[in-house]
């Protein structure tokens, strides 16, 4: 009877330790999405490396042991809080390594670590001599960041397009099932064909939330003379940030072999890709059809 007892009270003294310890350890909750849960404020609201409370992915208090997240990684997180609410916007130069340090209370090199990765990850870029700027699609080196299609020979250059339809419609359920929308939702449905010194290349067929951009018409697609997601980050506030494909090799069809100028069942590269913007918030479902006939390929693998 008495061991009993005993060895309830044991159990309980553990299970408040243990719960004592998780609430006052220095556990920091790394987020699974493009945001980590940014560092705790203090009172009066400056960053620091104060406990978190350990949550699972949907924000929950949670029994499981927590994972661990850097400082420099919290404030990546808050820094990239700023870009996606536009405080600094596409080409705009940031705040000193010196002036992010003093504003989180942190030391300037753990802001220089945060921002390494910001820029491997291609959200900002450092200039030498002149600071860190916002990405921006309307620079020429992110122009190839998700073109892949590169010549044989010669300097590769972006392509002319040629839209042959421009129209919304209701998401099917493929496309809405990618783009995170339900069943028939507006989307922005786009197929064009993009040459390259005049001999067709590529034929595809885009899909955006037409929620997210209203107004987009052929008109303006015609008129606008550079990179399509140079138009979205400027007159959509859409900025892809990544994507995903998917590659296969496939024949090309009728329809294809006539846009392509190529003869029915010739070879051709297909890839689908769906790009994201901040948040990991899908924004565009991309089918493309490629002819390799001057053209590879070409990706860098790190």
């Amino acid at each position: 009877m008495h061991l009993s007892i005993l060895s309830y009270v044991l159990y309980k003294t553990a299970k408040f330790v243990g719960f004592f310890t998780g609430r006052a350890g220095c556990f920091v909750v790394k987020s699974r999405s493009m945001n980590p849960t940014p560092p705790n404020q203090n009172s009066n609201g400056n960053a620091s490396g104060a406990a978190a409370t350990p949550t699972t992915a949907g924000g929950a208090t949670s029994g499981t042991s927590p994972t661990f997240s850097p400082l420099y990684q919290q404030i990546k997180a808050l820094i990239t809080q700023s870009l996606q609410s536009g405080e600094w916007k596409p080409g705009e130069l940031i705040p000193s390594e010196m002036e992010l340090a003093n504003r989180f209370k942190v030391s300037q090199g753990t802001v220089r670590k945060a921002i390494d990765e910001l820029a491997a990850e291609n959200l900002v870029v450092r200039k030498q001599g002149k600071g860190t700027f916002v990405s921006t699609h309307h620079e020429e080196r992110a122009h190839y960041r998700f073109l892949r299609l590169m010549p044989d020979e010669g300097v590769p250059h972006y392509p002319e397009s040629k839209f042959i339809e421009v129209k919304r419609l209701r998401a099917p359920a493929d496309v809405a099932r990618l783009l995170d929308l339900k069943s028939g939702d507006s989307v922005v449905y786009i197929k064009r064909v993009q040459s390259f010194d005049g001999v067709p290349g590529i034929v595809e067929e885009l899909w955006l939330p037409g929620a997210i951009f209203k107004g987009l018409t052929a008109e303006r697609l015609a008129e606008y003379k550079g990179p399509m997601y140079g138009l979205f980050e400027s007159e959509f506030g859409t900025r892809m940030i990544r994507a995903t494909e998917k590659i296969r090799a496939v024949v090309a069809d009728a329809g294809a072999g006539e846009l392509l100028h190529l003869a029915p069942g010739t070879p051709l590269l297909s890839a689908e890709r769906v790009s994201y913007t901040y948040g990991d918030k899908a924004v565009e479902l991309r089918r493309g059809l490629y002819s390799t006939e001057r053209h590879h390929y070409h990706n860098e693998l790190n």
